[in-house]
């Protein structure tokens, strides 16, 4: 891909960072074609209306129906997420087997680049959630499955770059994150609006190829930083600039 042109599949678009992928992508200069995927037909239009060029409708837990979805893209970012619940303990899930069925699926296609939304909490980042919620979404094998996702992207042999971050909240971007990297690094909150602008910004940054991070808005920090990387993010559109009006409100510590 160029920071002007190029196919990107949006998983997991109807979510709350998805759709904030969506926009930037469609606030991009350039000739940036938006492919967004849902399971849900009756989002088609509403996806459509918020900018998407093209929609495909399946279920990244069927292989056949990621295969379509990453046929003829450049890049992927996915964002998919399971709620907790008490479902999680006898169902695939989307952001673990899914995931890795889109893994595959864009390792067959030859796709540049993919964009994986995970969690602290996954991994060698476990101190980074804070303990209950930790233990919690263990035990629902949210974080298990996120974990195997990302072992499962990493060998696959296509460039990637892997986000961690923070509990997730509904406020504008603040354009300000702490980056980490060697998994107990950060702790704290940070908005979706961030985190969609990191995804996009990670398509066009060379230095963030092949590299997992750990991130959380300045403003949302908990405790002291470790292990703190300066990457030198490629501009994002400006439709990620922070409003400073807004309040946040946390709702998770895990990716949607």
């Amino acid at each position: 891909m160029t920071i002007t042109s190029g196919r990107v599949l949006v998983a997991g678009a109807t979510g709350g960072t998805g759709r904030r992928v969506v926009d930037l992508l469609r606030a991009a200069d350039g000739d940036v074609v938006v492919r967004a995927m849902t399971r849900d037909a009756d989002s088609e239009s509403s996806l459509r209306e918020r900018g998407a060029d093209e929609v495909v409708v399946g279920d990244v837990l069927t292989p056949d129906d990621a295969a379509r979805a990453v046929d003829a893209v450049d890049a992927v970012v996915c964002t998919l997420g399971s709620s907790p619940g008490i479902g999680t303990l006898t169902s695939d899930f989307a952001d673990g087997e899914g995931t890795k069925n889109l893994v595959d699926a864009a390792a067959a296609a030859g796709v540049d680049h993919f964009v994986l939304v995970s969690s602290l909490g996954v991994g060698d980042s476990a101190p980074g959630m804070q303990l209950g919620l930790r233990l919690l979404f263990r035990g629902l094998g949210v974080l298990p499955a996120k974990a195997r996702a990302e072992a499962h992207l990493r060998e696959s042999g296509v460039t990637y770059t892997i986000l961690r971050p923070g509990g997730l909240t509904n406020a504008d971007a603040t354009g300000d994150v702490v980056v980490g990297e060697g998994g107990d690094t950060v702790s704290g909150s940070i908005p979706r609006a961030d985190v969609a602008g990191l995804c996009v910004a990670s398509l066009f940054t060379p230095a963030a190829a092949d590299r997992t991070f750990e991130v959380v808005a300045r403003r949302g920090l908990r405790g002291t930083p470790e292990g703190v990387v300066d990457i030198d993010w490629q501009t994002a559109p400006a439709a990620a600039r922070p409003d400073p009006g807004t309040e946040a409100v946390e709702e998770s510590e895990s990716a949607d």
